[in-house]
């Protein structure tokens, strides 16, 4: 019997895509390529010393640190925020979730949120490595960072890990819910990100340029999950939100401990 060759064999994978998996495809590949698109023109604006951008992410960098000298409570809230947000915390979250999501085998989910969170790492670290930016530079720092400045660790490791917990949210919750996550979310990523200018230790640009890496990261993951084993990761969201409701809905209906019986009192008979 003549056996379909792999190139017929993935077309037809292809071809039994549902609308769904196809604008999961679409649509990682436009964030993908907007977030690569936005580094690179960052990374270029950067390397030319654009004279625009260089003036304001000095010009940000020179006012947040004299605000930052003149209040000091302000910048020990702010000091504590990035060390809330740090990378390395941003990271144990992701792999704490990873862990869960194998135990209670969702694993290509699991897979899925341990490679952002490897892959983000990997986008920081050889980034800075080869960019080599310097940090903002002051006679009286009120913080210090480590390595070089371009891209953020923080908005990476920020946007990576609350990018991959509220997809894990997102898709079975109700309206309302995801509203909150989605808030949520997107107030952690800019708060992190505004330490590091507050602090002084990172330009605009690097901050922006840390939220482009996390979106090229968060699709890269996706579309590699996607492609090798198709709607894989909506199978585990179900999977995921069914097991979870199930077991809310066995402590809900458990039964109330009964209440021992009153003793009959004589006297009021």
């Amino acid at each position: 019997m003549h056996q379909p060759n792999d190139g017929s064999s993935a077309a037809g994978r292809g071809s039994r895509r549902s609308p769904v998996q196809r604008r999961t495809l679409l649509g990682c590949a436009w964030i993908g390529l907007t977030g690569l698109l936005l580094f690179t023109v960052l990374l270029v604006l950067v390397k030319a010393d654009w004279s625009p951008l260089a003036r304001l992410d000095h010009g940000w960098a020179a006012a947040l640190h004299r605000y930052a000298l003149r209040h000091p409570v302000w910048t020990a809230a702010m000091q504590t925020l990035a060390d809330l947000g740090a990378p390395w915390t941003m990271r144990a979250l992701l792999g704490a979730a990873a862990l869960w999501l194998w135990c209670v085998r969702t694993r290509v989910l699991a897979g899925w949120v341990l490679a952002a969170g490897l892959l983000g790492w990997a986008a920081s670290t050889a980034g800075r490595a080869l960019i080599g930016r310097p940090r903002p530079h002051f006679v009286d720092p009120v913080a210090a960072g480590s390595g070089a400045g371009f891209p953020s660790g923080h908005a990476i490791a920020s946007a990576v890990t609350c990018g991959a917990l509220l997809v894990l949210l997102r898709p079975r919750a109700d309206r309302a819910v995801r509203a909150v996550a989605g808030t949520g979310a997107a107030l952690t990523v800019l708060a992190v990100g505004w330490t590091r200018l507050a602090l002084g230790v990172h330009y605009p640009s690097d901050v922006l340029a840390g939220w482009a890496a996390a979106a090229v990261v968060l699709a890269v993951t996706t579309l590699a999950v996607e492609l090798w084993l198709p709607g894989g990761l909506a199978r585990d969201v179900r999977r995921l939100h069914r097991r979870l409701r199930s077991r809310v809905q066995r402590v809900l209906a458990a039964p109330l401990p009964a209440e021992p019986a009153a003793e009959h009192d004589p006297s009021r008979s």
